[in-house]
C-alpha cells in the first residue's frame, strides 16, 4: 500500500521507574505540596471571582446594583504573582506551614497556572466539541501527583550515563536522579519535556522526546472488503471477553472480580481504623497498590488482546459504538404517593455496572485503536442496533432476549453462537450488507435486503464455530 509522509514532528513518550535518594524524596514531596497549594490558590481566586461578580438571571430584580467588576483571574495576572511571592515566605493559614516557593523549578509553577487555565476553561465554554467539563475542584494531596519540567533540554542528560540498566538524570532543584531503563532511548530525538509522578509503588518520569526529521507516515485510506475486515462484539457473559466475526472468542481476564475478595477485606479493616492515624495511611497505601496492579494488569490484558487482532493482519476493525456512560448509569428511583422510596432494580444492576466498568471497553477501544493505527489498520465504530438479534445468514430475528445464547438450526443443523452471530452482523454493517430494519407496529420489520450476497461466507465462519461448539 503507498503511503504519504508528511514534514510535521514526530513526539514519542518514554516511561521510567525513578530511583530517587531519601533527600531527593523530600524534595520532590516538597516541590508537590508547593504546586498543590499554588494550584489550588489560582482556583480558590477563580472560583471567588465567579461568586463574587454574578447576578442570577432567574432572580435579578428589576433595579439592580451590580458592584464594580473586579478584574478577572486569568493566566498571565496570575503567573505575574510569582515574582512576589517568591520574595518571601508564604504561610499556609489553616496548617500553619511555611512554604518557600524559590525550591521549586520555575516552569513547574508556569505549567501549574496552565493546568487551572485548561480546568477552568473546560468547565465554562467546555472543549473543541462543545462538551462541557465539571466545575474544578480543589486538589487534596492523593489528587495531585504530577510535576511538569517544561522547556527541557538535551543538557539535562549531559551527565547521563546510560548502560543496559540505569539512566541518570539531572533534574533542577532536585539534582541527579537514577532511573531504570527497561528500553533504550531512540538515537536522535531531542528531550522536550519531562514530567515527575508520584504513584502508589513509587515515583516515574515521563520524556516527551521530539525530532523532526523524521516525517509522520500518513496511510492511504483503506476501502473495507469482506477479507480485509473484522467485527468485534463486546460480551460480558460467563468467561468471553470479545467475540470476532472469524468465530473466535476471546477470553476475559475480570482483575477487579478476581481481586474483589481481597480489595473489600483490606477496605473493611482500613475503614475500622481512626482516620488520620498511621495505620490507617498504611492500609490506604496498600489499598493503591492494589488498585494499581488490578489497572495494571487490566491495561496489559488489553494490550496483548489488541495486539493478537492486529496479527490476523486485517486492515478494518468493526466495532459497537457504544454508551458506556449509559450502561453504567443508576436506575432512576421511584417513590410511592407518600414519598416511600420503592424497589428499582438498582442492586441487580450494580454488578452488571461493575462488570461493565471492570471489562473497561472504552480503554480497550482506545488501546485497538492506538495499535491498530501503528499497523497500518483502522478501528470503525458503527450503530449497533438489532445486530445481535437477526440471524447473520437469514433476515429471522431468533435472539430476542438476551438469555438465548445459542440457536439450534433445524434446516442447516448448525448451532449458532449468539455473540459471533452479532460480530458478523456487526461486519455487515461496517460494509453496508446489513438489511434495512424499521418497526412497525412496536415490532422490527426487514424492509430491504442483501442477505443472500454474504450468506455463503456467513455460513463458512458458523459452520466452522459450530464444529468447534461440538468439540467442546
Amino acid at each position: 500500500m503507498a503511503s504519504l509522509f508528511t514534514h510535521s514532528a514526530v513526539r514519542l513518550t518514554y516511561q521510567y521507574r525513578l530511583y530517587p535518594s531519601s533527600q531527593q524524596k523530600l524534595s520532590l514531596n516538597n516541590g508537590l505540596r508547593i504546586a498543590r497549594y499554588w494550584y489550588n490558590r489560582m482556583l480558590g481566586e477563580r472560583l471567588d471571582w465567579w461568586e463574587k461578580n454574578r447576578c442570577p438571571v432567574n432572580s435579578c430584580p428589576l433595579i439592580c446594583h451590580l458592584r464594580e467588576l473586579k478584574e478577572r483571574p486569568n493566566y498571565y495576572n496570575q503567573k505575574n504573582q510569582l515574582p512576589t511571592i517568591k520574595e518571601d515566605l508564604v504561610l499556609v493559614k489553616w496548617s500553619g506551614e511555611l512554604l518557600d516557593f524559590t525550591l521549586v523549578y520555575s516552569t513547574i509553577l508556569q505549567d501549574v497556572c496552565k493546568r487551572v487555565e485548561k480546568a477552568d476553561l473546560r468547565y465554562i465554554k467546555g472543549d473543541k466539541d462543545g462538551k462541557r467539563s465539571g466545575k474544578p475542584r480543589l486538589k487534596s494531596e492523593s489528587r495531585y501527583r504530577t510535576m511538569v519540567f517544561d522547556g527541557a533540554k538535551n543538557e539535562w542528560m549531559k551527565f547521563c550515563t546510560i548502560n543496559s540498566r540505569w539512566l541518570y538524570l539531572k533534574l533542577p532543584k532536585i539534582g541527579l536522579v537514577k532511573a531504570r531503563t527497561h528500553r533504550p532511548l531512540p538515537p536522535g530525538f531531542n528531550l522536550k519535556q519531562v514530567s515527575v509522578t508520584k504513584k502508589s509503588d513509587g515515583w516515574y518520569v515521563s520524556f516527551i522526546l521530539d525530532d523532526p526529521s523524521v516525517p509522520e507516515f500518513t496511510p492511504d485510506a483503506i476501502t473495507p472488503t469482506w477479507d480485509n475486515s473484522m467485527g468485534l462484539d463486546a460480551v460480558l457473559n460467563s468467561d468471553v471477553y470479545l467475540a470476532t466475526s472469524s468465530g473466535e472468542s476471546l477470553p476475559s481476564l475480570k482483575p477487579l472480580r478476581k481481586g474483589l475478595n481481597k480489595l473489600g477485606k483490606l477496605q473493611t479493616k482500613k475503614n475500622a481504623r481512626k482516620k488520620g492515624s498511621r495505620r490507617r495511611r498504611k492500609l490506604a497505601k496498600k489499598e493503591g497498590k492494589l488498585h494499581q496492579r488490578i489497572a495494571r494488569s487490566r491495561q496489559d490484558f488489553q494490550y496483548k488482546t489488541a495486539h493478537k487482532l492486529v496479527r490476523t493482519r486485517k486492515k478494518v476493525f468493526f466495532c459497537e459504538d457504544l454508551n458506556l456512560k449509559g450502561l453504567t448509569k443508576r436506575n432512576a428511583p421511584k417513590q410511592d404517593e407518600e414519598g416511600k422510596y420503592l424497589p428499582n432494580g438498582q442492586s441487580a444492576k450494580e454488578g452488571l455496572n461493575k462488570s461493565w466498568l471492570d471489562a473497561a471497553f472504552g480503554q480497550f477501544f482506545s488501546t485497538l485503536s492506538y495499535i491498530a493505527g501503528k499497523a497500518g489498520s483502522v478501528m470503525i465504530e458503527k450503530n449497533p442496533a438489532y445486530t445481535s438479534q437477526i440471524l447473520s445468514y437469514r433476515d429471522k430475528f431468533v435472539f430476542t432476549d438476551t438469555s438465548i445464547r445459542e440457536y439450534w438450526d433445524e434446516e442447516l443443523k448448525i448451532w449458532v453462537d449468539r455473540d459471533i452471530n452479532a460480530a458478523i452482523n456487526l461486519k455487515r454493517v461496517g460494509l453496508d450488507v446489513f438489511p434495512t430494519i424499521k418497526r412497525r407496529r412496536g415490532n422490527p420489520v426487514v424492509v430491504s435486503s442483501t442477505t443472500n450476497s454474504t450468506s455463503k461466507e456467513v455460513l463458512t465462519v458458523l459452520f466452522k464455530a459450530s464444529e468447534a461448539h461440538a468439540v467442546r
